[in-house]
């Protein structure tokens, strides 16, 4: 077996002192790290832990000043098992090679990091150790992005039961939402026709979801001021952007870590009511939730003024 295939199975501590930089370098390495996590972008892979390993080794410019054994001046270890930890809670991922770049980005953000390999293996794919390693150095870093303020206030969430989609009243109801001064975004149940039946809880899931995302195109499809959204990101920009935002649930609710145990549709959008961090929850047309964390305001169809 050649040097340069021996080196590619080696621990990325053996990789990094074969391929250092001129000049000396320090090495923190945490070893064999394995966190219990759902991850993968195969169906058998989501609803369902497996085991993951991290092997992370991190190239930091050696001190020039005293220590005076203080741990503020060093690069903890605590630092990069922070970073795996807040990389795996920021959301659901399929990939490790995502998982892995956000975990080096992080930890070549602290000021003494240089360079960074990560390596990531599932240990309960199959009969070995599958997985991923990167290196990172802090060239490859992107510029670090100035946070904006948060100028966007919380927004309005409103549940419609279907007589209330159904309702002549829909277009008055869109017109006084659209004058409130926060965003609002607009939560639906099932259709009233029923959902296939699979016999399958994790089946089952999927299928209510892509039928309550059929009735946010149906609420649509009623007004084009209703704009479906389906990803954080699609959902920041039309807040943004004063649109009436219609959520559609699938993609949020399965990549999310701390996701709701319940897909009542209802229950549903209380929990994204707090994912959202929502002012409060108008409900039209049904129920109030088993629980929320925010305020709950119910409404009859026949008397709603919003």
């Amino acid at each position: 077996m050649t040097t340069e295939i021996r080196l590619a199975f080696e621990h990325p501590q053996a990789r990094a002192r074969a391929t250092a930089p001129d000049g000396p370098l320090d090495r923190i390495s945490v070893r064999d790290h394995v966190v219990e996590v759902e991850i993968g972008a195969f169906q058998a892979e989501r609803g369902t832990t497996q085991r993951v390993a991290f092997n992370v080794v991190v190239e930091v410019r050696p001190m020039t000043a005293a220590l005076d054994d203080d741990v503020d001046r060093i690069l903890s270890y605590d630092r990069v098992t922070e970073a795996i930890e807040a990389a795996l809670a920021e959301e659901r991922l399929n990939l490790l090679e995502t998982l892995a770049q956000r975990i080096a980005e992080r930890i070549l953000w602290e000021p003494q990091a240089v360079r960074c390999f990560v390596r990531i293996e599932k240990l309960d794919r199959g009969p070995g150790a599958l997985g991923v390693e990167i290196v990172r150095s802090v060239d490859d870093l992107p510029t670090r992005p100035v946070a904006a303020p948060d100028t966007v206030p919380d927004p309005h969430l409103v549940y419609l039961g279907n007589a209330a989609i159904a309702s002549p009243n829909l277009g008055r109801w869109l017109d006084q939402l659209q004058a409130r001064a926060e965003p609002v975004i607009l939560c639906v149940g099932l259709p009233d026709t029923p959902a296939p039946r699979t016999g399958h809880r994790m089946t089952q899931r999927r299928v209510d979801l892509l039928a309550m995302e059929q009735n946010a195109w149906m609420l649509a499809a009623r007004d084009p001021r209703c704009v479906v959204v389906s990803t954080r990101t699609e959902l920041d920009w039309s807040m943004k952007h004063d649109q009436i935002s219609v959520w559609a649930p699938s993609k949020i609710v399965l990549d999310a870590v701390d996701g709701p145990t319940t897909e009542a549709p209802v229950d549903l959008a209380a929990w994204f009511a707090g994912h959202v961090e929502a002012s409060d929850l108008l409900l039209i047309g049904a129920a109030p939730p088993a629980a929320c964390d925010v305020p709950v305001i119910v409404q009859d169809i026949a008397r709603s003024g919003l």
